[in-house]
């Protein structure tokens, strides 16, 4: 793993590999470029990547009514439960697995009964309009939700002229959102915070 000096570090492309352990900071410059930086500055005074915790005993996740089976999820990895799934709606729609696995991540932290204050439910985090959209009819549903969510992805990076990093952005703040921006991040909080983090993800799977 290579390290970086102690200075900001552009994201210009998906290409970017940062310390597995480092504390990172995200934000946006004035040409609303996504920034990473190991230390809070001026312009990235998010806080995306914490220091990992000590990690849990494996626990087993069990979801609300219509969900399978409940999975035993193994906190140090909990990827892996729902590698069979992803692997296989990657196939079948051509959004690389690392990318799915990084908005998960992000989105849920890998727990399927997840339902975000704004309503978004399941592992990646799908609002009932999307779910509708790709065809999710229960968004519990793991394999449900991950294949809606990767042919949102898929769909977005078609729009986006396979740029990651305005097709994350859409994902958290919806396409119209990055239109209006300019075909730029919008200068959104949580945006700014959302896309640096899932791109670290990302780019770490990929070595």
């Amino acid at each position: 793993m290579r390290s970086f000096p102690c200075f900001p570090v552009l994201l210009i492309a998906a290409g970017v590999v940062l310390p597995a352990q480092a504390q990172i900071y995200g934000g946006a410059d004035s040409r609303g470029t996504v920034v990473l930086s190991n230390f809070s500055t001026e312009e990235t005074p998010e806080l995306v990547i914490a220091r990992p915790a000590e990690p849990a005993a494996p626990l087993t996740l069990p979801g609300p009514d219509g969900l399978p089976p409940p999975l035993l999820i193994d906190p140090r990895n909990p990827a892996e439960a729902f590698r069979p799934m992803v692997d296989k709606v990657a196939r079948e729609t051509s959004v690389p697995a690392q990318l799915i696995n990084a908005v998960i991540r992000v989105e849920s932290d890998f727990q399927p009964a997840a339902v975000s204050s704004k309503g978004a439910q399941g592992l990646m985090q799908l609002m009932p309009a999307t779910a509708q959209r790709f065809g999710v009819r229960n968004a519990f549903d793991p394999e449900q939700n991950i294949r809606g969510g990767a042919l949102y992805l898929k769909w977005l990076l078609e729009y986006f002229r396979g740029d990651v990093r305005l097709t994350l952005a859409a994902y958290n703040a919806g396409e119209a959102a990055v239109v209006r921006a300019g075909y730029r991040v919008p200068r959104i909080a949580e945006t700014l915070s959302y896309v640096p983090k899932v791109l670290w993800f990302y780019n770490r799977a990929n070595g």
